[in-house]
């Protein structure tokens, strides 16, 4: 195979900053682009489970640190960006994962309901992709953003009113970065996962319940966390360069699914 194309999807050289990576997707795409050559640093609020995270990766071969982060407090995200670039250099890429689940029916949402899903899946979103898109833009250098969204961002569920509209605010939010920013060096889109398995929902997605919702799919099954392993490098590495303001569902078709 021509080396280039062995190499397409790349990050060597890169630093990528990661938050929510504590867990599920976030921990995925920090030991995704380490392993594609990355210096990754880890933010998220829960420092320990971060150490952690960077310790495997280290034992892999890769690069990694961490750095605590509170998406929701405007000075924990300054000093956790500070931190960021003293400990690994400039910011390359930022993988915006961090955010809440509160699922409600739309009459059960109490206006601090819809404030702890907004602040830390819409507004934290903004603060983090503003910031780390400023200091880009400042030191003229090219900056691949990536959201993390959902397909709850393009279709609606059942008891899922608020989630759905904060999903959907970070899509349209990603679009207008990257419409402003194109010429800037900064390109900016969103991931849109379907359902995959991590701790948090590995067992409903494996009960009766899941196992019947997921039939119903186009592709009869939840996801596993190495089919977001492509779609993150494209969009986060040079070799997707000409890629900008696209929110790509990744979710074996369910938004497609027959009315």
């Amino acid at each position: 195979m021509d080396a280039s194309i062995a190499n397409l999807l790349s990050m060597e050289g890169k630093v990528a900053l990661v938050t929510g990576a504590s867990s599920g997707l976030g921990a995925h795409f920090a030991k995704t682009l380490a392993a594609a050559g990355a210096h990754v640093v880890a933010a998220a609020r829960r420092k320990e489970r971060l150490d952690n995270l960077v310790t495997d990766i280290i034992a892999a071969g890769g690069k990694a640190s961490a750095v605590a982060m509170d998406v929701t407090c405007a000075d924990s995200v300054e000093s956790a960006l500070q931190q960021a670039t003293k400990i690994a250099g400039p910011i390359d890429v930022l993988i915006n994962n961090a955010g809440v689940a509160d699922p409600r029916h739309s009459l059960k949402v109490k206006e601090e309901n819809w404030d702890f899903v907004m602040d830390a899946n819409l507004k934290g979103a903004w603060r983090v992709a503003q910031t780390v898109a400023s200091m880009a833009v400042t030191n003229e250098r090219n900056c691949s953003i990536v959201n993390i969204a959902s397909i709850l961002g393009l279709r609606v569920g059942f008891g899922e009113s608020t989630y759905a509209t904060a999903k959907a605010g970070l899509i349209q939010l990603t679009k207008a970065m990257a419409l402003e920013l194109a010429r800037k060096g900064v390109r900016v889109n969103a991931i849109c996962p379907g359902y995959f398995e991590t701790e948090m929902n590995s067992e409903y997605l494996h009960s009766e319940a899941g196992k019947s919702f997921m039939g119903n799919t186009p592709s009869g099954r939840h996801g596993q966390l190495q089919e977001l392993t492509a779609p993150l490098l494209l969009l986060a590495s040079d070799s997707g360069s000409y890629i900008n303001g696209v929110a790509l569902a990744v979710d074996g078709g369910h938004i497609v699914n027959s009315l």
